[in-house]
């Protein structure tokens, strides 16, 4: 069965330090069921059925930094399973190099009655981790 019209096919972010993004994304993206698809001098990417997510050091780099709040993509959300899957991978994810944002408001940060976790690495890029709904299955 080929991927319906307009889902994603693959995300490209262009990281400073390639070492330390394979580092902080691959361990993430592992327990959220991603597998290493590609492996190349300048970059890395995991697919999880018919996307992937690529983590390129470009020589073409304008900035040494990312910076979410400048125009451009803001953060990355995956759906993480239950309650208790967002927990344990928010755990993990602050033990290797992640961290939690908003934890004054955690883990109601973005509304009453979504279930999540904000996290951002060293170089900046921010992930959110959602929970399925209460009888919402993945």
């Amino acid at each position: 069965m080929s991927p319906a019209v307009g889902s994603l096919h693959h995300i490209e972010v262009w990281v400073a330090d390639l070492a330390r993004a394979e580092e902080s994304f691959g361990r993430l993206l592992g327990a959220l069921g991603y597998r290493p698809f590609q492996r190349w001098e300048g970059g890395r990417s995991w697919a999880l059925g018919s996307c992937y997510l690529v983590v390129e050091q470009s020589p073409a780099l304008s900035s040494d930094r990312h910076d979410r709040l400048r125009p451009g993509v803001n953060h990355l959300a995956f759906h993480a399973g239950d309650r208790a899957a967002v927990d344990a991978l928010t755990a993990d994810a602050q033990a290797h190099g992640w961290r939690l944002m908003y934890a004054d408001r955690h883990p109601y940060a973005g509304g009453e009655g979504v279930y999540a976790a904000y996290l951002e690495n060293a170089d900046g890029f921010e992930v959110e981790l959602v929970a399925d709904a209460p009888g919402e299955e993945r």
